[in-house]
């Protein structure tokens, strides 16, 4: 699966061959050990380092369930009529598809596959950057690309990346990509990065988005036994970042360290919880909050 795909997640993985992820987890390790792939936080990838880079197709096939319910949640954060940025990216491709349906949006893109999830948008206009294609991505890159930003001023920026950690923040492994995505969060007010689980605590060569210019992460819910993302994530909601989890609720000690502290940008907003009730983090009281989780326990063990 990894020479096909270039990259494939532990939860795929436990998927396929019907086991645990603690046992994926290990022969992981083992065939790590012989050199036929390289283990990154929640998945594996084929061997080379930080400079490497899956191209489309590969990414396209890997955590789609994952990028599917990030790219819900993005999407409720766009308002009518806003303007906004959209980078390249798999992920950033699935939200392109849902902001088709927000009427009045403008919407700045370098990637042709989120111009062409745009084309045939009614009331949304596209405007897209100059610069030399890289196929890799389907984006547009290099100086002509900077320049056609310059004093560009959008709202929000929603860009994807190879890797996510506290220490760095969003990273890649090409440097024409980084400097394009560098460009686009000097044009936004606010950056929300889209990363999927597979990509916490992975660190790749080049950085785009700084920690601390970051004002929100919008991911999935780890795994159960997932430590290494739990920990990302806490050390993130230290720092600031706003973090909205798709699919569940977010790590409790990433909740707990958001708490008390004042965002950097706006008002905190409640973290998402798909096909369950939307919790304020900080108005809320917890004895509140534990009510509600346990009468949703409750009724989903009466569905099922």
């Amino acid at each position: 699966m990894v020479r096909a795909n270039g990259a494939v997640s532990l939860r795929e993985l436990a998927r396929v061959v019907q086991t645990s992820e603690v046992t994926v987890r290990r022969d992981v390790r083992a065939l790590e050990a012989e050199g036929l792939l390289d283990r990154r936080h929640g998945g594996a990838v084929l061997p080379g380092g930080f400079t490497r880079e899956s191209g489309f197709p590969q990414k396209s096939h890997l955590a789609t369930a994952e990028k599917t319910a990030i790219a819900d949640v993005a999407a409720g954060l766009v308002e009518e009529g806003e303007a906004v940025v959209v980078g390249a990216g798999t992920t950033t491709q699935e939200l392109a598809r849902r902001l088709a349906r927000v009427p009045g949006l403008t919407v700045v893109t370098n990637s042709l596959l989120v111009a062409q999830a745009l084309a045939h948008a009614n009331r949304v206009e596209v405007v897209m950057t100059g610069g030399t294609l890289r196929g890799s991505n389907y984006a547009l890159v290099g100086s002509g690309a900077e320049q056609s930003l310059q004093g560009l001023r959008v709202s929000r920026a929603f860009l994807s990346g190879s890797g996510l950690t506290a220490e760095r923040g969003l990273s890649t492994s090409n440097m024409l990509s980084a400097s394009v995505d560098r460009a686009l969060v000097q044009a936004a007010g606010e950056v929300v990065v889209l990363a999927d689980h597979t990509k916490l605590g992975t660190d790749t060569m080049f950085q785009t988005v700084p920690t601390d210019v970051m004002t929100r992460l919008v991911t999935d819910e780890p795994p159960p036994h997932d430590d290494r993302a739990a920990t990302e994530l806490q050390a993130l909601a230290d720092q600031g970042v706003q973090i909205t989890v798709a699919g569940g609720p977010v790590a409790s000690g990433a909740v707990d360290g958001m708490q008390g502290r004042r965002p950097r940008r706006e008002s905190p907003l409640p973290v998402q919880r798909r096909g369950g009730p939307t919790a304020q983090l900080r108005s809320a009281p917890g004895g509140m909050l534990e009510q509600q989780a346990e009468r949703a326990r409750v009724a989903d063990m009466r569905r099922r």
